[in-house]
């Protein structure tokens, strides 16, 4: 099944109830539909194989988008980059920030899943924010969540060629920085099928490796070392649960050392919202995303929250191998606490995890992005080229022109050239938690809409629990971090103008675009009376039900315990 809505799915010149006021196909080849004369069209996308520019392929099966869910949260962040939190907040400081910020990060998750589910389509939460709030703020969330995965790529592949010099660090980077972008641009213009098996490998890799750590974690804690040293909460006596943040006393400075905590610990989540990126090529989504969706609560408790406990048992914040900045095992807490273990072979083999996590974050960024500026083309909001897709389903000048952000990393081959562009990556990480607070606000006015219209949440193919009241939390939290994420440059006593910039920088790029789109297009705030829930949901409706029949009840232990798992 491919996606995009076909000529059938929608009233047209003789079918019962056409109206030709409020449904038109355009010259652009897309089909546009207007509740009401003068309010913004809505832009669902090609018009499948009747399109000449083609559509991506629902070719993703169950086994892939749960490893994609998976492999998402699971990366550099967690292996290296819970370190820095660690040394930011202390190990009880570390523990309530990363479940502080998982709590959110469920909070948004489950509320993009509802709609995902409901629509499916390309462009993803850029769709649904057009759509149902403001075209204008689609559009700067498309082209912000665009260009930040995009330099992504160059960063995860810059850091890959960084974990190579554990073992060799004789050759030019520029030589491994060559051989991982040609790989990974190679993945991403095969079909979607081998993307998601790629994934679904790097992802397995990942999830045994962090299940095998916490184990190991536990057993080192509790003395089964060859050291046999039983730490147990040593080190949350001594040095202490939480750093005093720039030496400041009481419970200010342990206040601001945990707060310093939730940047880190969002860097660590960024990427669970692929899942909705992925949901348009997905098998039977209405099946697969929900069975996705609701095990996030687990992998943010097994692997994040599981995670931060073992190393904040077996690690003390103080330690001085925790400031590497390089994305190596050697600055990686759960390597730091195999070598107070005196266990020596490990530490190659969390390296080759960490160099496998970065590979494939490159691969998924690369997709995510690439998909992005196709949904973007699709809405109308990027250039018609870009919706231009081979017969396998491959969006391929939108992949082609997001690779070439691949080049940015040979910019680290020189010493000056690498710190131009980390200065640079600094100044977009935020656009991530921007994205989650537009996701969740989209979702908001989604819920109005719905009570509006007099749409049954219950009958939805997946309803969000704890809703609205988790939407308003996680808007709560993620605009706090945001307004407050660099918070350390008034702390310091010498004031550090590119601190700041890289701190807030974001904001106002994304307001640029957010402006451009409006003065340019000059579109109208969604009302909730003029909300559109209909347009291409017969298509859906009807596409899930002829994947339920061909949906086969899995039959003996196996099949069924592989069932449950995927």
């Amino acid at each position: 099944m491919s996606l995009g809505f076909l000529e059938d799915d929608f009233d047209s010149p003789g079918r019962p109830g056409y109206d030709a006021e409020r449904t038109r196909f355009t010259d652009d080849g897309l089909l546009r539909s207007e509740a009401k004369p003068g309010t913004n069209p809505v832009v669902i996308g090609g018009l499948d194989d009747l399109s000449p520019d083609g559509v991506v392929h629902r070719k993703l099966k169950a086994r892939h988008v749960q490893m994609i869910a998976i492999g998402g949260t699971i990366g550099t962040g967690l292996f290296v980059g819970s370190g820095a939190a660690l040394r930011n907040g202390g190990p009880v400081g570390l523990l309530l920030g990363y479940v502080v910020m998982g709590t959110v990060v469920y909070s948004m998750v489950v509320a993009l899943g509802e709609m995902t589910t409901l629509f499916p389509v390309s462009g993803s939460f850029t769709h649904y924010a057009t759509r149902w709030l403001d075209p204008a703020l689609g559009f700067a969330l498309g082209y912000n969540y665009w260009y930040t995965f995009a330099i992504t790529l160059p960063t995860e592949i810059t850091a890959a060629a960084i974990v190579i010099s554990y073992w060799d660090a004789k050759t030019n980077p520029g030589v491994w920085i060559t051989i991982f972008l040609v790989v990974i641009i190679f993945i991403n213009f095969c079909a979607v099928k081998y993307y998601g098996e790629a994934e679904f490998w790097f992802a397995l890799i990942k999830v045994t490796t962090i299940v095998g750590l916490i184990i190991l974690g536990i057993v080192l804690d509790l003395g089964g070392a060859p050291t046999h040293d039983r730490v147990g909460f040593r080190y949350w006596k001594h040095p202490g649960p939480f750093n005093q943040l720039n030496g400041i006393p009481g419970a200010k400075g342990r206040f601001f050392a945990f707060w310093a905590t939730f940047l880190n610990a969002a860097f660590s989540f960024l990427g669970t919202e692929i899942v909705a990126i992925a949901a348009a090529e997905v098998e039977n989504p209405r099946r697969n995303v929900p069975k996705a969706i609701r095990r996030v609560f687990y992998r943010i408790l097994l692997f994040y929250v599981g995670g931060v406990i073992v190393i904040g048992w077996l690690v003390p914040y103080n330690d001085h191998r925790l400031l590497g900045a390089s994305k190596t095992a050697a600055s990686s807490p759960f390597v730091i606490a195999i070598e107070n273990a005196k266990i020596k072979a490990l530490p190659s083999i969390i390296n080759a995890v960490v160099l496998t996590s970065a590979f494939s974050a490159g691969n998924s960024v690369l997709y995510a992005s690439s998909r992005t500026l196709y949904g973007l083309a699709c809405a109308g909001q990027a250039p018609r080229f870009l919706r231009k897709c081979t017969k396998e389903g491959l969006p391929i000048w939108c992949v082609s022109i997001t690779s070439l952000a691949g080049f940015l990393a040979y910019m680290n081959v020189s010493e000056n050239g690498s710190t131009v562009f980390e200065w640079f990556v600094n100044i977009t990480s935020i656009t991530g938690l921007i994205t989650w607070d537009v996701i969740l606000i989209t979702y908001v006015r989604f819920y109005q809409g719905l009570a509006y219209h007099g749409i049954d949440r219950d009958k939805l193919p997946y309803k969000a629990p704890f809703q609205p009241y988790a939407s308003y939390f996680g808007i709560i939290c993620i605009n706090l971090i945001i307004l407050f994420n660099g918070f350390q440059v008034f702390l310091s006593k010498s004031w550090n103008v590119n601190t700041f910039v890289a701190a807030y920088i974001c904001l106002p790029i994304f307001m640029i675009f957010y402006f451009f789109w409006k003065i340019l297009t000059l579109p109208k705030f969604v009302r909730v009376a003029d909300m559109d829930f209909t347009t291409g949901r017969r298509e859906l409706d009807k596409m899930e039900e002829e994947e339920s029949a061909k949906y086969m009840v899995p039959k003996g232990i196996v099949a069924e315990v592989w069932d449950w798992l995927m």
